[in-house]
Order: C-alpha cells, then sequence, then structure tokens
C-alpha cells in the first residue's frame, strides 16, 4: 500500500482529487441528501475530475489508503472505465480497506454488463459466510440487485431464498435492524449510480 505522506506522487494526486472540498467524504451517504444547484455543482466536478484524470493515476489512487481508493472507484464509476472492473473486484473481495467498499459496489453497479454480477456474487459467496464481519455485505447484495433490475436477471435469488446465505449472515452478529433490508439496500445503490449518471454527462461533454 502508497502512503501519501512518504509519496510524492500519490500525494500530488490526492491534493488534486481527492481533498478538493473534503470529496472523500462527500461521496458517501452525505451525497444523497445534497439537491438543487449543491447537487449540480458536486455533480459537474466529480465528471470534470473523472474526466482529467489518467488511468495511470487512477491506478496509483487505487494503490492508497481508504480515501484513495474510495475516490477513484467513484471517478472510474462516472467515467466508465470498465478496464478497471477485474481490478475492483479483487479491491472488493480482498477488502483490505473500510469505507471504500460501498464505493466498488457503486461502481461494478455503474458498468451494468452480464459480467459485473459474477464480481459481486463472488463477494457474497465469501464474506455472507461470515456473520461475525459486518463489511459491504449489504451494498454488495444493493449492487447485484441493482443489476438483476437492470439486466432482467435473477442472480441475487439463490442468496435471498429462505435457506440462503443472506438469512444465515443476518442471524448472526449485528443484531439484524443493523442490516436493514436487500430492497433499502438495493434503492441506496440504485440513487448513487444516479448520481454517477448525471456526473456521467459533464465527464462525456469533457471529451467532446
Amino acid at each position: 500500500m502508497r502512503y501519501a505522506h512518504e509519496d510524492p506522487e500519490l500525494a500530488t494526486l490526492v491534493r488534486r482529487y481527492v481533498t478538493p472540498d473534503r470529496r472523500y467524504l462527500r461521496l458517501g451517504g452525505n451525497l444523497l441528501r445534497v439537491a438543487g444547484s449543491e447537487r449540480a455543482k458536486v455533480t459537474r466536478e466529480l465528471g470534470e475530475a473523472a474526466g482529467d484524470i489518467t488511468p495511470r493515476e487512477l491506478t496509483i489512487l487505487l494503490e492508497g489508503g481508504w480515501r484513495e481508493r474510495k475516490t477513484a472507484a467513484w471517478l472510474i464509476a462516472v467515467a466508465r472505465r470498465t478496464e478497471f472492473r477485474e481490478c475492483l473486484g479483487e479491491l472488493l473481495l480482498d477488502s483490505e480497506v473500510c469505507y471504500a467498499g460501498i464505493a466498488y459496489c457503486v461502481a461494478l453497479a455503474t458498468f451494468g454488463t452480464p459480467a459485473d454480477p459474477d464480481l459481486l456474487a463472488a463477494y457474497l459467496d465469501r464474506y455472507l459466510r461470515r456473520p461475525d464481519l459486518y463489511y459491504d455485505q449489504t451494498a454488495a447484495m444493493g449492487a447485484l440487485l441493482h443489476l438483476d433490475t437492470k439486466l432482467g436477471a435473477d442472480r441475487a435469488a439463490r442468496f435471498l431464498a429462505p435457506d440462503g446465505l443472506w438469512h444465515q449472515w443476518i442471524d448472526g452478529p449485528p443484531r439484524k435492524e443493523h442490516h436493514g433490508t436487500p430492497e433499502s439496500s438495493r434503492e441506496i445503490i440504485s440513487q448513487f449510480c444516479a448520481i454517477a449518471d448525471e456526473s456521467s454527462e459533464h465527464c462525456a461533454a469533457m471529451k467532446r
């Protein structure tokens, strides 16, 4: 892992893409509460950053900590850089850092191809078997359900069956009410994807 305080190249990218207006913090639940001119500002700036950053710079950010990885995943989602699909799937599965997993799920959900559910299902197959861990299971389930709707598929069904892994997971700690429902998770991911879509329009405009 690379650290900005000892890596000048990474530090430059952090100052340029991660910390302006505390972007790494805004790319979370608070993002769902912005509206009107503020939302337009956020999506415009996010789209412009996604259009400006290079694949090499994204790769460097993905080697950093959670702030860098979270921001990079969002920029990948906005720019629809599907060449990072396998990398994001590996990072999600490894779960090396906190807070970034939801962003990986959002990116895979925005790609919206038949290849993306495989990576989410691989994560769920591993981590729904760990009721002692509360990682990004809800986000991955929400993203998988979002893709099921988008692709007309039913990949989430085996996890949600009465004897499926989802119910085995929520029966463990923490208590069920902390998990939310699969449908509420799908709605959150869908809202994030809508923001990524709006940002993508600004990203595309930069390339015209």
